[in-house]
């Protein structure tokens, strides 16, 4: 069972992989993996009540995240459709390749610190397509926006799922974290940044904005309002959590229902033609919902390693054969690049204890940055990856060839940063 599983999932990753080769949609490849790799395991097992029970529970957390990205989109597409992200974009005017890169990269790093990885890549890809034309220097720049969205995510409890989890679960605090984290990270970004930045050269070329008529019939106030609600709601999303401890889908539903009263109060005097294109179902029109169930069945695929065992038998083979502790983490986060990291640190908080490892202990918090960035070696190893690979159709060898090394750089010279802090600062 296990080994069909395992070969279920790695022809599907490969066909994902080669998309434009065999000229397939990707979504439809990973939910086909998705619906196949549950199927091996309900065959295979004599309690088919059990994996319904486990698909359900999956079902339950997944949906959540489907929700959360659902309504993330919508509130940004509202911005979008109103001129909003004008607001931000005018007042960035440097051109140079660059400088402009080292802006996006830090504003990407601490926006993904306040909101997370995920929100965060969809809002800078979002403003990313209002700032560059060229689809090649895009792309760059998209790159370099998961490694920041998922590096500054995970030097805070709330910048990745993966952080939070520890954070409820007791294994780190608040303070803690922030205070060790933040120059691993801020080296896991700053590296890629410097090597990218010997061979990219040149100035960008901003898009032509024309405004349609329809567009004209928009106010700066109306503008304003919808930019700034919509920003304060992403914002308030992990404060919403925290307050009412609901799942964060709750809040950005929340929000978008608020987003969506006001702009049919400023829209609701004009003409229906004009109060449409303005609508939120317009949004909901705009937005790719290919990469939502794209985004689904890679996390049902991994959900399926999970439940079936795999990944913690994985774990446990990795504790058994590597003594050193280091190594075991590190391990950890490069095959994060691979599945996703939250049920890798849901195995390895089953596997290790508070007494073992007490809260806000070395390998806890190096578990948290390592799971947290490993997932930029590869375009499809975290949320944020998956995001941007819908939003701008990135190939996924492209990634491999042009930003995985970068990523690698990266996360071990952050992993190399944290180790030296601890050693001789005891940090």
């Amino acid at each position: 069972m296990i080994i069909l599983i395992l070969i279920t999932f790695i022809a599907g990753y490969i066909l994902i992989a080669f998309e434009y080769a065999i000229k397939i949609n990707k979504s439809s490849i990973a939910l086909l993996t998705g619906v196949l790799c549950w199927s091996v395991y309900s065959f295979f097992s004599p309690e088919k009540s059990l994996v319904n029970q486990q698909l359900s529970e999956h079902l339950g957390s997944l949906s959540g995240i489907l929700f959360f990205l659902l309504g993330a989109m919508t509130i940004v597409e509202l911005i979008d459709s109103h001129d909003g992200f004008e607001i931000i974009t005018s007042r960035i005017t440097q051109t140079d390749k660059r400088k402009l890169l080292w802006i996006v990269g830090f504003i990407t790093f601490f926006l993904s610190a306040v909101l997370d990885n995920l929100t965060t890549t969809i809002v800078v890809v979002s403003l990313l397509r209002k700032l560059i034309n060229n689809q090649k220097d895009r792309l760059f720049f998209t790159g370099i926006v998961v490694v920041a969205a998922n590096a500054g995510g995970a030097w805070t409890p709330i910048g990745d799922v993966t952080t939070t989890m520890l954070w409820l679960g007791g294994q780190i605090t608040t303070a803690h974290i922030m205070l060790k984290l933040f120059l691993p990270s801020m080296t896991c970004l700053i590296v890629p940044l410097l090597v990218l930045s010997i061979h990219f050269k040149g100035t960008i070329i901003r898009p032509n904005r024309v405004k349609s008529n329809t567009n004209k019939i928009l106010l700066a106030k109306h503008q304003s309002c919808v930019f700034f609600t919509g920003i304060l709601i992403l914002m308030l999303v992990p404060v919403f959590k925290t307050v009412t401890h609901l799942p964060p889908y709750m809040g950005i539903l929340a929000g978008l229902g608020i987003l969506w009263i006001v702009t049919e109060i400023i829209h609701g005097k004009k003409e229906e033609s004009v109060r449409s294109t303005f609508s939120v179902v317009q949004a909901l029109r705009k937005i790719d919902t290919a990469s939502i169930l794209f985004f689904f069945g890679i996390l049902i695929s991994i959900a399926a390693l999970q439940s079936s065992g795999i990944l913690t038998e994985l774990a446990g083979w990795l504790s058994k054969s590597i003594a050193n502790m280091n190594i075991i983490v590190l391990s950890l986060g490069i095959l994060s690049a691979v599945v996703d990291n939250v049920p890798l640190v849901a195995a390895a908080q089953g596997m290790y204890s508070l007494s073992q490892f007490p809260q806000d202990s070395y390998f806890w918090e190096f578990l948290a940055y390592c799971v947290g960035t490993g997932g930029s070696m590869l375009i499809i190893g975290s949320a944020a990856g998956v995001a941007a690979m819908g939003m701008e159709k990135i190939d996924f060898f492209w990634y491999l060839k042009k930003i995985s090394l970068l990523a690698l750089l990266g996360y071990f010279a952050g992993a190399l940063v944290y180790i030296l802090q601890h050693l001789f600062l005891g940090l």
